[in-house]
């Protein structure tokens, strides 16, 4: 008999089976008569969730069933993402945790992580070890300061970690129990919210740089003294702050940037995949990125040195990478720019000739430039523009474009415009999901740039080789296998990406894959093949009762 018993057990996420109860262990764990006489099955649980999923008035609603199933019964909540993948990821992540963050406050049902706030700040090793499970393998956290394309949430941002880790265990097979969603609640500078007399975080403007470094410092020794082997990963943090925090802790422990390096890998692999079918590898390609945010320049910083291992200098592998921001192409003359962002700022005499007065804008890199790639992370709706598109169409012969902004309202162009504008030679990779393009009476699946394709399957190939740190080549490692997993390799009119049905087993390849680097890069215990593949069987969780 388990420690629980009777409405104990029955109300425990973690082990409860609901009506699937056997009569026996009704009878001898104190459940007879707490439950309706018939006995079900956990497939005749999921098939009744789904309808319960369907009769749902609107996404959101859905997203609130979901989340208080997930409350109620952890099990059944992931075998019911399971059986149907595709459905489930658009409703218990993006694009609908948006609206789940902003009205978090209203919709609070029962709490799950830590909060931990800047008034107890004194008490953040108490608060770890109020942690709910005493073992966990891998901690989202974040501040809730820019979340997704809809900006400071405050202590609504926990919904992302929330759902981040949702998605390690479905994808990756991290065990529920052994995993950890964090909010820093430092305050919020969102006006609407400071107003709101329901809303649930600390009611306070944000606090300054100093002591906010300080607070992000004490968590992490908090962390290292409580947990020291946990997987931390960062996730939504402001583009002044994810790339100082990653460089401050990336060397001290296991962790990793998701926005940054997440983001990078992910599209990196698709781009993989793209630069095979238009014939001309990534290394003689020009690559434009528009958005110089932390998450922009991390994938450029990622395809920057993808073209060095492809064989390019360092100076080579620059000279073909463009980024622009709100302003314009960055160059080595402004004074606006982060040291992140200065790292690929362009010399002033490389668009002396363009006749341009004033910083050079897309439209002017596209009219003087072969760009064979534009990337978008801007958040700016629209912008690729119908113009900029038929002009970089008319240099190459299928350009690829990837408008990778979340959520859909924010993306840089639509997939049919593409399509469209392009005579259908486009090779498209988005941020948020699209309906199929129509393509000779056929639908065609536009792929999503979703994290979810890499961030699960490094917490489980990390966990599973027992890794001390995520390395930069761990992460080209990922989007590799990736990109080896792409259906358009061997269909050019197959989508970047493998389909949502197809993700978990992907994974393991790229957990596999992390797994192996770690290893050559001494960061993980000397492992062959075999054993690596056995550690990631040994640890992938699966529901079931």
């Amino acid at each position: 008999m388990s420690d629980l018993s009777g409405p104990g057990l029955l109300s425990n996420p973690l082990r409860t089976k609901g009506t699937a109860f056997t009569e026996t262990e009704r009878v001898e764990q104190g459940l007879r008569g707490l439950l309706p006489y018939a006995v079900t099955t956990l497939d005749e649980q999921v098939r009744r969730s789904w309808g319960e999923v369907r009769r749902q008035a609107d996404d959101l609603q859905r997203y609130v069933y979901l989340r208080s199933l997930q409350d109620r019964n952890e099990n059944l909540f992931y075998a019911v993402l399971a059986h149907d993948v595709s459905a489930a990821l658009p409703l218990v992540y993006t694009p609908t945790v948006a609206e789940g963050c902003k009205r978090f406050s209203e919709l609070w049902r029962r709490p799950r992580g830590l909060y931990l706030s800047w008034p107890d700040r004194e008490h953040l090793g108490e608060m770890l070890r109020n942690r709910p499970n005493g073992d966990v393998d891998v901690i989202v956290v974040t501040d809730g300061r820019r979340i997704l394309g809809i900006g400071d949430q405050g202590v609504g941002g926990m919904g992302i970690p929330v759902g981040k880790l949702s998605l390690y265990t479905l994808i990756g097979g991290i065990d529920p129990a052994r995993t950890l969603p964090v909010l820093l609640d430092v305050g919020t500078d969102n006006a609407d919210l400071l107003d709101d007399p329901f809303y649930l975080g600390w009611r306070h403007r944000r606090i300054g740089d100093d002591e906010y470094f300080a607070f992000v410092d004490a968590f992490v020794e908090a962390v290292q003294a409580e947990l020291p082997e946990v997987l931390l990963q960062w996730e939504d943090f402001a583009t002044p702050y994810a790339a100082p925090i990653l460089d401050r802790y990336r060397d001290r422990l296991l962790t990793f940037n998701d926005d940054i390096q997440g983001t990078a890998a992910v599209a990196l692999g698709a781009l993989r995949g793209a630069t095979e079918v238009a014939g001309l590898p990534l290394k003689e390609q020009q690559v434009v990125m528009v958005g110089a945010g932390s998450a922009g320049v991390g994938v450029m910083d990622m395809v920057r040195q993808e073209m060095v291992d492809e064989g390019l200098s360092d100076d080579q592998a620059r000279a073909r990478c463009w980024i622009l921001d709100v302003d314009g192409l960055l160059t080595s003359d402004r004074d606006d720019l982060a040291g992140d962002q200065r790292a690929f700022a362009r010399d002033p005499a490389d668009t002396e000739d363009w006749g341009v007065h004033g910083v050079a804008q897309l439209a002017d890199v596209i009219e003087n430039v072969k760009v064979g790639v534009l990337l978008g992370l801007s958040t700016a709706q629209g912008a690729f523009t119908e113009g900029i598109v038929r002009a970089m169409a008319g240099k190459v012969d299928r350009p690829i474009i990837f408008p990778l902004s979340n959520p859909t309202a924010n993306s840089e162009a639509q997939p049919a415009d593409l399509d469209r504008w392009t005579d259908g030679r486009v090779l498209i990779a988005t941020g948020s999901p699209f309906p199929p393009l129509r393509r000779d009476g056929t639908d065609v699946p536009v792929a999503q740039c979703n994290n979810v394709y890499v961030f699960p399957a490094v917490g489980l190939g990390v966990t599973a080789a027992r890794a001390t740190r995520v390395t930069s080549a761990m992460m080209r490692a990922a989007a590799r296998a990736l990109g080896d997993a792409s259906p358009a390799l061997s269909d050019a009119m197959a989508p970047l990406l493998p389909a949502w049905a197809d993700v978990r087993e992907v994974a393991d390849g790229i957990a596999l894959a992390v797994a192996r680097q770690a290893v050559a890069d001494g960061v993980a215990p000397d492992a062959t093949d075999e054993e690596l593949e056995a550690a990631i069987r040994d640890t992938r969780w699966t529901p079931g009762y």
